[in-house]
C-alpha cells in the first residue's frame, strides 16, 4: 500500500504518491554540470561530480540497468553520508584541510538532494498513513511504516519517521 497525498493544485481531486519536492537530477544533467565545472575551473564541483558519476556508473553495472529515481536518490544520499563520515574521521584526526574539502563537497552534493521534511510535515504525513491503513495501536506500526516510507524517502531519517509514528500510535 502506498501512501497517497493530494496532488497540489489538482482541481479534479486526483491522488498520487508524492516522493520528492522536485525531480531528482539525471545523469545527463550531471554530465553537463561536470563540463561547466571543467570550463570554469571549479575544483570542488569537478571532484564531486566525478565521484558521483563514477558511483552512478558502478551502480548501473551492478544492477545491470539504468538507475531510476529512487536509485538515484539513494546514490546521492550514500555519497552525502560518505562525506559526513569523512568529516567525522577528519575531525578525530585533526585534519582541517580534509574537513574543509569534505564540507565543500557535502554542500555541493546537498544541492541535488530534496529538501528535508520539517517535524510538522513528518507528523502530518504519519497521521495520513495511520488513517489510510486504519492503525489503532503500536502493534500496527509495521503497516504504517510500510505505507509511509515511500512518501518520505530521502526527505526524513528512518529513525525520526519511526519515532513520529510510535508517538502518534501511543497517543491514539
Amino acid at each position: 500500500m502506498l501512501l497517497t497525498i493530494p496532488l497540489c493544485g489538482a482541481a479534479d481531486g486526483r491522488f498520487r504518491p508524492l516522493l520528492y519536492n522536485r525531480s531528482v537530477v539525471t545523469k545527463p544533467e550531471l554530465e553537463s554540470r561536470l563540463h561547466e565545472a571543467i570550463r570554469s575551473s571549479d575544483d570542488v564541483a569537478k571532484r564531486t561530480l566525478r565521484m558521483i558519476l563514477t558511483a552512478w556508473k558502478l551502480a548501473e553495472v551492478e544492477i545491470g540497468s539504468p538507475l531510476d529515481e529512487p536509485g538515484t536518490l539513494s546514490l546521492l544520499q550514500k555519497e552525502a553520508k560518505g562525506r559526513r563520515e569523512t568529516i567525522a574521521d577528519a575531525e578525530r584526526a585533526g585534519r582541517q584541510d580534509m574537513i574543509r574539502a569534505a564540507n565543500a563537497e557535502l554542500a555541493f552534493l546537498e544541492t541535488f538532494l530534496p529538501r528535508p521534511l520539517t517535524d510538522r510535515e513528518l507528523e502530518d504525513l504519519a497521521l495520513l498513513a495511520i488513517q489510510e491503513v486504519g492503525a489503532s495501536g503500536p502493534e500496527q506500526m509495521g503497516l504504517v511504516m510500510k505505507a509511509l516510507m515511500p512518501a518520505v524517502q530521502g526527505r526524513a531519517d528512518g529513525k525520526a519517521v519511526s519515532q513520529a509514528v510510535r508517538n502518534l500510535l501511543k497517543a491514539s
